[in-house]
């Protein structure tokens, strides 16, 4: 019993089979680069739960996403502090420095131990040597002393 007309075979309910339009992933349509009808499958195969939701291979692909985003922002950091050490490899120590002087990463990875990173070169004030008066003197003279020279023309 067709009501409405004749439909064509295979239109998908489409009147009179327009024309098809293309298939947008879920990934566009989530704005993200990570393949979420890849990580939904995964989640099915895997037998985590009876049932998984829509938005779950959506939200878990974000967060995959963010987390590698931020795992090339440590490798870059890193970088720069090897490079500062005149080193051309990345070694754990380089690691260490860049994760413990960006605040948010130093905040995100405070309760971890990075494994042969060693600690932040710190000296307590207190522990450094008191300038003594005799070369709290000789400070201020010296740049007199320059002033005093004759120029030479």
């Amino acid at each position: 019993m067709d009501i409405g007309g004749k439909l064509k075979k295979g239109a998908g309910g489409r009147k009179g089979g327009g024309p098809k339009k293309k298939p947008v992933t879920r990934s566009v349509k989530a704005g993200l680069q990570f393949p979420v009808g890849r990580i939904g499958r995964y989640l099915k195969k895997g037998r985590y739960s009876k049932r998984v939701g829509t938005g779950a291979p959506v939200y878990l692909a974000a967060v995959l996403e963010y987390l590698a985003a931020e795992q090339t922002l440590v490798l870059e950091l890193a970088g720069n502090a090897a490079r500062d050490n005149k080193k051309n490899r990345i070694i754990p120590r380089h690691v260490l420095l860049a994760v413990r002087n960006d605040e948010e990463l130093g905040k995100l990875l405070a309760g971890v131990t990075i494994a042969h990173g060693g600690v932040l070169p710190n000296i307590n004030p207190v522990l450094l040597p008191k300038k003594s008066e005799k070369a709290a003197e000789k400070s201020p003279k010296s740049p007199s002393k320059a002033t005093k020279s004759p120029k030479k023309a």
